[in-house]
């Protein structure tokens, strides 16, 4: 059973299920398991909780 953690900013219910539905393909195509065996976690970090190059991504 293949999980995947995916670490992001916040993105809408639409990307996010556009997103799992693609991850879960991927694993689909790449190792043929079954699409109901694959878990997606997404954990989502707001802009103010994350930086890049010493500046925080809300800053950007």
């Amino acid at each position: 059973m293949p999980i995947v953690t995916v670490l992001q900013g916040p993105r809408t219910p639409e990307l996010k299920r556009e997103l799992v539905q693609k991850v879960t393909d991927a694993f689909v195509d790449s190792l043929g398991v079954p699409a109901d065996s694959v878990q997606v976690w997404i954990q989502e970090t707001p802009p103010e909780s994350w930086a890049v190059g010493g500046t925080l991504t809300a800053d950007k």
